[in-house]
């Protein structure tokens, strides 16, 4: 093996471990803007109750923050409003329920069990030296969380009724909104 050769692998060993945190990372996105699809965590859906009455919900996935949640369903409400030909919505129902699920396993690199890799490090116990780590049966524990919020909206037209806290015109939504979600 030449001194050429020898350095080379470790900068392939580089760019091959920064491939695949790029890879890792771009799976790890946020629910991006879009219709429900199947096959896709997340999106929004809406179902017409009355002419100018719809429920709308937008579900994102674990690395979709509640309130990039919240944000999606006031922009989806209010391009809602536009689309049916009103100005302003008001929401009637509001609620975000939170999915919460516990992942917990064992590290593979250092769990004295697994058929992997095994440091031989010794510790000495009770008088004697022995191959057992007391802390190597540790659980790591992750607690993931899904947003899923729905709405019902009433549209109307004019200008928004004053003093209805719950009311908003919808072209100020979008403007306003749409820059902050992700597509």
């Amino acid at each position: 093996m030449t001194l050429r050769t020898t350095l080379r692998r470790p900068a392939l060993f580089a760019v091959a471990a920064s491939a695949l945190a790029l890879t890792v990372a771009a799976c790890a996105t946020p629910t991006p803007y879009g219709p429900m699809q199947p096959g896709r965590a997340g999106g929004y859906a809406e179902q017409r109750l009355e002419v100018n009455r719809f429920r709308v919900a937008f579900a994102g996935n674990s690395v979709t923050s509640r309130e990039q949640v919240e944000m999606s369903l006031l922009l989806r409400a209010a391009e809602l409003t536009v689309q049916e030909g009103f100005d302003w919505f008001a929401t009637v129902e509001r609620a975000t329920d939170r999915d919460t699920r516990y992942v917990g396993g064992r590290d593979p690199f250092y769990d004295p069990y697994y058929r992997g890799w095994n440091p031989y490090w010794r510790f000495y116990r009770g008088g004697s030296w022995s191959r057992f780590d007391p802390y190597w049966n540790d659980i790591n524990v992750r607690q993931i969380d899904r947003f899923e919020a729905t709405s019902e909206i009433v549209m109307g037209r004019g200008p928004k009724p004053a003093g209805d806290p719950n009311a908003f015109d919808a072209r100020d939504v979008i403007a306003n909104i749409a820059p902050r979600v992700t597509r």
